[in-house]
């Protein structure tokens, strides 16, 4: 008979896959897939001793990635996206006038704020870190900037404005999951979101100067890459309407893939008529990406474009995307089994027992966040499960909604692209073209806020109570705790 998991039994997977992880792809840099894959078995085997049959496991498999099919979908589109881009000249025009306006010391504080402004209007950190981000990294190159650096002020500034979008998925169902307003929910945040992105952008600032003293660019090198640029592409006003295409539909809420891929038919059009490049190579750039080969076609020598420029342009394509993917489908073989034997409910309630004080129970709220965006790697469900278990709790203390949805927004949402098996970790690192691990500790708005939400959550700044008083329970609580 099926029975529930003693909680040795549920935490002992998630230990295997810690460890497994932590050892043997953080320290000896072995490949996470199957790592990933002998955790899982680890949770089969326990699931079998609970009664669980190998077709339920198989079943939570299926399931995960069903639901994770529409993020895999978006991924490849991506990788049309850049490779198409790329042949029109999209991208190249925003590396080419990026270099000329942005002050190296000043590119990673800038990357931070513009991919927040862009996120911010369109809601998407996907959009954002996919657009104007991976022109930011061509810049760069470019200059000679540290790229773990820039990709990390990417990822954060990324999130930084899907977090507080209205128009972000996350940022809508985190008060659904809590019972809070949306936009009292976005006001609350302010309180740790804010000064996250501040120690954020004095990173940035110090990293900048750092990185640029440090870099190995020169002007005559830089210049060669401008020419270079110029003399392979056209510039004009017109290569911005795939860009266009793209905020717009982000702005108006069109379905993403669509949107898209009205975009890259745009691209490859400006591609053969404006740059010159074939059709067949045009095409070819939805596949394997752009290739300064293709220049060959538009009139150009390839062999003498120097190999900054091709490290530069060379990128895109679907199969750019495929090796990444495969990752999250060996994240999901375990997420699926251990969900099927129940590890995460007795995990998260043993965390939800513990939590005392108001204190604790922002925090026990965060490693539960934390603890699901590891083993799931699913920012729905880093925010859905640990909601839908401490929404109750908070009500009987008598702590506002807004509370437990800042908090899920401050350890779910954020967390999720820093953690390297994540579909949001793939799709940062494989877009930007960085290890997740490499820019991890740049991405400081995704760790920091967590810590002022758990600082706030044992001082009681900005913890708001429901119509300005506690509950009997809260009460007796905060009574016991004063004794």
């Amino acid at each position: 008979m099926k029975r529930k998991p003693s909680f040795l039994q549920a935490i002992t997977p998630i230990i295997a896959m810690l460890l497994l992880l932590g050892i043997g792809y953080g320290v000896f840099h072995l490949k996470a897939e199957p790592l990933l894959i002998i955790a899982a078995i680890v949770a089969a085997i326990i699931g079998k001793q609970l009664g669980v049959s190998w077709e339920e496991m198989q079943n939570g498999i299926v399931e995960k990635t069903t639901k994770a099919m529409p993020a895999i979908l978006i991924l490849i589109t991506v990788g049309i996206l850049i490779g198409t881009w790329m042949a029109s000249g999209t991208i190249p025009m925003m590396i080419y006038y990026g270099i000329k306006l942005i002050e190296p010391s000043y590119l990673i504080i800038t990357a931070f704020i513009v991919t927040a402004i862009i996120s911010t209007f369109t809601g998407t950190s996907w959009g954002s870190a996919g657009t104007i981000g991976v022109a930011v990294m061509g810049i760069a190159i470019a200059q000679g900037v540290s790229l773990p650096i820039t990709a990390g002020a990417v990822v954060a500034g990324a999130y930084f404005g899907d977090k507080l979008s209205p128009l972000s998925d996350t940022t809508n169902l985190a008060p659904a999951a809590a019972g809070s307003n949306l936009y009292e929910h976005i006001k609350h945040m302010l309180y740790t979101s804010v000064p996250a992105a501040v120690v954020g952008m004095i990173v940035y600032f110090f990293a900048g100067n750092i990185a640029q003293e440090g870099s190995a660019s020169n002007p005559e090198k830089l210049e060669i890459m401008m020419s270079t640029l110029t003399t392979m592409f056209d510039w004009h006003v017109l290569l911005l309407i795939p860009v266009i295409i793209v905020l717009a539909g982000s702005i108006l809420k069109y379905p993403t893939i669509p949107v898209m891929l009205i975009s890259c038919i745009t691209a490859i059009l400006l591609a053969v008529f404006l740059q010159g490049i074939s059709l067949e190579n045009a095409f070819i750039s939805t596949v394997q990406g752009f290739n300064v080969s293709m220049a060959a076609s538009a009139g150009l020598d390839p062999t003498t474009i120097s190999e900054d420029v091709q490290r530069l342009l060379n990128r895109g394509g679907m199969n750019a995307m495929m090796g990444t993917t495969l990752i999250a489908f060996c994240a999901f073989a375990f997420a699926g089994i251990i969900s099927k034997i129940g590890c995460l409910e007795v995990v998260l309630g043993k965390i939800n027992e513990k939590a005392k004080t108001t204190g604790s129970l922002v925090l026990a709220t965060v490693l539960s966040c934390i603890t699901m965006a590891v083993t799931t790697g699913s920012s729905y469900l880093s925010i859905l499960i640990p909601g839908e278990l401490f929404k109750k709790v908070y009500e009987e203390r008598g702590l506002h909604p807004k509370n437990l949805s800042r908090t899920l927004e401050d350890s779910g949402t954020v967390v999720v692209p820093i953690v390297p098996w994540s579909m949001a970790g793939v799709y940062m690192s494989s877009t930007l073209g960085v290890p997740v691990l490499e820019y991890l500790p740049w991405a400081v708005m995704c760790y920091v806020g967590f810590i002022f939400a758990i600082i706030f959550g044992y001082t009681g700044f900005s913890i708001e109570k429901i119509n300005g008083s506690l509950t009997k329970h809260a009460e007796k609580q905060e009574a016991d705790m004063k004794l």
